[in-house]
Parts: C-alpha cells; structure tokens; sequence
C-alpha cells in the first residue's frame, strides 16, 4: 500500500496488475478494503491494473475535522479524476460500492473525458437523506436493530471486529468475512480515537458532506459504458434504486445478485468480474 497526492490531498492506495495495463479505479467506501482482495486479484488476472483508495477522511488518506468536513461530494469526484490522471493518462474504468457509487456517477458526469466505463455496485441515485418517491428508502425491520445495538469499544480489535460482524450478519452478509475486513480496517487506522474508527469501520463522514446539487436528472448524460450490480437482498439501498440508476444511464446493463445483500460475496466475485472486464 502506498500514498498519492492528488487535488491538495493524500489518499492511500493499493495496486494489483502491471501498471501499464488499462486501469481500473475502485473507490473506497468509505477505505479501499470495501472491495474484496479477490476481486482486485481477478481483475488483474484478466489485465487490468487496478487501483483501489481510500476516501478522504479514511484509511490512509488525509485526515481533517471528521464533524465538520471542509469538502463535499464534488471534492470526493475530483479527487478521483485527479488519482485517475496520475496513475494513467488514458481514460480509466471507475468503479464504485455503495457510498463510493455516488461519488463515481458524479465524477463521471464531471469529469466525463477521464472515464471510459463505470461500474456501480450497491448503491443509489441520489445523496444520503429523504429519497425520491420512486425510490426504495432503507428497510426499516432490518435498519431499527442495526442500528439500535449499542456501540463497541472501538479502540478494542475485537469488539469492533465482532460488531460489524453482527451488523453483516443483520444486513445479510458473510459475518465471518465482515469480522476478518473490519479487523484489517482496524489496523489500520491512523488514529487511537474512537472517531477516527467510527469513521473507518461506518463512513459516518460522509453522511456530513454536502451532496448538493443533486445529479440523477443528469444521468442520461453518460455516455460510458456502465455496469450497475446490485444485490437481490439488500436492506439498505434495496434493489429498486440500482433497477432505476440502470433506466437511466443509456445502455447500462444491470447485473442483480440473487443472493447477494450489500457485499459482493465470494461466490459471485467471477460473474462480476467478468462482466467488469466485458466493459
């Protein structure tokens, strides 16, 4: 793992693949560990140089004021055509997960001639907050125990790995994988501060950013090839928001999960894979 400064900040970065194969970004959600190691293994096997980050505010990278960020979502989608530019001067593949997946639809919008595909797993078209009224919010019987459990001792490896382990097991993930990637998420935090964990293990920061002006009414306006996966069982962006993003990006192939929740299980890794590099 290494450290790019990139648009006046510094984000941690990871790299599989041969560098001068064509790149594949992956955002981090909020660190570079949301994406599976396989899956960053795969993509390489099939010539990609892949690059996975983190945010701002997370992992490796920069690290300001977690209750009151002096950037916004624009910031983030800078951020990302800015690494994109410095790790290859061609038009990249940028990927995002969940939170990341709505950094990615804007910096694709904004910055249009640094991206030739998009994929977009696991998330929604619009900011966190009140959703459209076409749009699936969270699913309440699954959001009231997550979210109702008392927090851990963050500065202990083991509480932290054991709660976000529950809260997979809630969502319906792999609570196994989910305790080993939020133990790694631990180690490497910059910080002792229970915040600074909070921020890595939840993302909590970015539900503090400014998300205006919104963008799905410019969605039609991509034209890269784009790929929005999505999981069938998803409680938390449940699977009516990727059907929609998929209506409105011209020619965007959905990919649904069946037994898929808000991670991207080991099991469906090839297919995603594939279909990332059918791009």
């Amino acid at each position: 793992m290494d450290i790019c400064d990139v648009n006046g900040v510094s984000l941690g970065v990871d790299e599989f693949g041969e560098p001068d194969a064509p790149l594949v970004l992956c955002l981090g959600a909020p660190t570079m560990l949301s994406w599976p190691d396989a899956l960053c293994e795969q993509l390489a096997a099939q010539g990609r140089h892949v690059v996975r980050c983190d945010l701002r505010d997370a992992g490796a990278s920069s690290h300001g004021d977690l209750e009151s960020p002096d950037y916004t979502l624009r910031d983030l989608a800078a951020d990302a055509a800015a690494l994109a530019r410095a790790f290859d001067e061609r038009p990249a593949h940028l990927a995002g997960i969940g939170i990341s997946g709505m950094i990615a639809q804007v910096a694709a919008l904004d910055h249009p001639d640094t991206f030739s595909a998009l994929t977009l797993i696991g998330t929604r078209p619009v900011a966190p907050g009140p959703v459209d009224d076409d749009l699936p919010d969270h699913d309440q019987a699954t959001m009231e125990p997550l979210f109702s459990r008392p927090l851990p001792d963050w500065t202990d490896v083991d509480s932290a790995a054991d709660f976000m382990a529950e809260g997979a097991r809630i969502l319906g993930n792999d609570a196994d994988e989910a305790r080993e990637v939020a133990a790694r998420i631990w180690q490497r935090t910059q910080d002792t501060d229970p915040e600074t964990h909070l921020a890595d293990q939840l993302g909590m920061v970015f539900s503090r950013l400014d998300c205006q002006p919104r963008w799905r009414e410019r969605l039609p306006q991509l034209k890269v090839p784009t790929l929005v996966v999505h999981g069938r069982l998803d409680p938390f962006f449940p699977v009516g928001n990727g059907e929609a993003i998929a209506r409105e990006i011209p020619g965007a192939r959905l990919l649904v999960l069946e037994n898929a929740s808000t991670a991207v299980p080991a099991a469906d890794v090839p297919e995603v894979v594939t279909a990332m590099v059918g791009l």
